[in-house]
């Protein structure tokens, strides 16, 4: 199977299923709802969650006020009364809640699903169905376009770069700041979930401001008015680079032309900034003179 131009291994696509379509799924609710619905429901606990399922339910966008959760079984929830069922998709919707997908969007893949808001089932999620889920919000890799003598020219301030290039994370572990370590060779960086701070002092150790996006090493960073990070891109040279669009176990890290990608990064609110790599020599006697 392959997604944005990348090849997914039979084992990983079996856990994307496994992720998306679990036995068990939470759904959010404020507590007026629960009680409108009739449902009993725990308080909500993000923290006791696995990273994956954040992930795939989106938790981190669902409103603050749907502070209540009911773990519901497919057959549990096939077996609501179907205005019910309605209601309750409709509401997770409406609270932020991801992986409510609309049947429509998949009828000619898989005849006979609902055309409204449903919950996946394993037997749902065909290759097709799985390739077409995946690739709705992204761009695809053009990692085969880019020539040798880029890579070559990447390897010493890059030496992580192209091993990492088309590539999916093996579940919710890495984001954009950790591909653009592990690009830059910081060992585990790449499969780790990486925060601002740390990303920061990888800033401050290995780059100094400025930078060409023509050039090899231009780390691409993008903040918000508040001046935090908020998403972060590496160059190749010859007009190509990297970066992993989001945290989420579905997002791989592509290569795309510079100009396609920070049109596909930029947010309004933002600013741009580049930091330029420079070489252990560089980061252990400062700037040669």
């Amino acid at each position: 199977m392959r997604v944005l131009n990348i090849e997914v291994p039979p084992q990983l696509a079996a856990r994307w299923r496994t992720w998306l379509a679990p036995e068990q799924q939470p759904l959010f609710l404020t507590a007026a709802e629960a009680h409108t619905f009739g449902l009993s429901t725990v308080p909500r606990a993000d923290d006791a969650l696995a990273p994956e399922t954040r992930d795939t339910f989106t938790v981190w966008a669902v409103a603050p006020q749907a502070d209540q959760v009911v773990w519901v079984d497919r057959a549990h929830c096939e077996a609501l009364p179907p205005g019910l069922r309605r209601a309750l998709l409709r509401a997770q919707v409406s609270h932020g809640r991801g992986n409510v997908p609309l049947g429509r969007a998949y009828a000619d893949l898989w005849p006979g699903l609902p055309r409204g808001r449903l919950l996946w089932a394993p037997e749902h999620l065909s290759p097709a169905v799985l390739t077409r889920w995946a690739e709705r919000d992204g761009l695809p890799c053009q990692r085969a376009q880019v020539p040798s003598t880029v890579w070559a020219g990447a390897a010493a301030l890059l030496p992580g770069a192209r091993a990492l290039a088309g590539t999916f994370p093996e579940g919710s572990a890495g984001n954009c700041f950790g591909a653009v370590m592990g690009a830059a060779g910081v060992p585990g960086a790449a499969q780790t979930w990486m925060g601002r701070k740390p990303f920061e002092a990888f800033l401050r150790a290995q780059a100094r401001p400025g930078g060409r996006d023509d050039q090899p090493g231009t780390v691409l960073v993008w903040r918000s008015a508040d001046g935090l990070v908020q998403h972060a891109a590496v160059t190749l040279g010859g007009g190509w680079a990297l970066h992993k669009p989001a945290q989420t176990w579905w997002t791989p890290r592509v290569v795309l032309p510079v100009v396609a990608l920070k049109h596909y990064s930029r947010s309004r609110g933002q600013r741009l900034e580049r930091w330029r790599l420079v070489g252990a020599e560089e980061v252990r006697h400062g700037p040669q003179r």
